[in-house]
């Protein structure tokens, strides 16, 4: 294992590096990445080491999926830390262009996402998917991976993005790895670093009552009235704003029935003050 990590930043350099490995029958993993990394995106860099020769980290925060109201200027960013936390991870190399090497002057192509973008976050965050899917399409090109891998606490985005290639014909699998929590039960996500001393201790509730939720349900409670349960508790808990609770298909993302026989997954975006948390468990 080394202590550094090769990190390339311009296209011309990647597929030099991406020609070698090729050259040498080499398989290539993606993990796609806004930086200020974390356990859980440092275990995806595990499993990618796990089915591929070679593990290639993007750090890339993406523009085209922020709204003018979201916190595109002050998402964490910690490229030393990261680079650091990488090397220990084992990864191969790290993909971190800048905004004018993926956007150069005059792009004006991008990829309008499916039908699993339509509501959920498609809602609260209308075009995001959009630049997800875009930016998405330009790193698999870019790097051209055997797999690619996300983690499932972004499961609208997974779901997304497999029908994107599924849609486009690409050559690449998709991988989702299970979502990685703190002791608490709280998903890892680099915006948790927005929390208060006071709504980190209430963040761990949506966990649980989503957890509930999918369980009740499960268990072949009535779903509206379950989901209405659930929102009230995140309330009292101290949740100062629900965007959604949802029981999905866990394929499709349309609304689902246990009476269907399909798998569902329970969904759901809130509000801690200015921090907005989402999460997911399968029923």
């Amino acid at each position: 294992m080394s202590d550094t990590v090769k990190i390339v930043r311009t296209v011309s350099d990647l597929r030099k590096v991406t020609a070698k490995w090729r050259g040498r029958g080499h398989t290539i993993g993606l993990i796609p990445t806004m930086g200020a990394l974390h356990s859980g995106h440092l275990s995806l860099v595990r499993l990618a080491k796990k089915k591929v020769d070679r593990a290639v980290v993007s750090i890339f925060v993406n523009p085209t999926q922020f709204a003018v109201n979201e916190d595109l200027s002050r998402y964490p960013r910690d490229e030393a830390g990261d680079l650091k936390k990488l090397a220990g991870a084992d990864a191969d190399l790290v993909w971190a262009p800048s905004v004018e090497e993926m956007y150069p002057e005059g792009h004006s192509t991008g990829i309008r996402a499916g039908s699993a973008a339509k509501d959920l976050e498609g809602v609260f965050r209308p075009q995001h998917f959009d630049g997800v899917a875009t930016v998405c399409a330009k790193l698999f090109n870019q790097v051209t991976p055997d797999i690619a891998i996300f983690g499932e606490k972004d499961f609208q985005q997974l779901t997304v993005l497999r029908q994107m290639v599924r849609d486009l014909d690409m050559s690449l699998k998709l991988i989702g790895a299970p979502t990685k929590r703190d002791t608490d039960g709280l998903a890892l996500s680099s915006r948790n670093a927005y929390l208060s001393l006071s709504e980190r201790k209430v963040a761990p509730s949506l966990y649980a009552v989503i957890s509930a939720l999918a369980e009740d349900a499960a268990n072949g409670a009535d779903m509206l009235t379950t989901i209405a349960n659930a929102k009230r508790k995140l309330t009292t808990a101290g949740f100062t704003k629900i965007d959604y609770v949802e029981i999905r298909d866990a394929e499709t993302l349309e609304p689902g029935s246990t009476a269907s026989g399909r798998p569902l997954r329970v969904l759901a975006a809130c509000w801690l003050g200015k921090t907005r948390l989402i999460d997911n468990v399968a029923v």
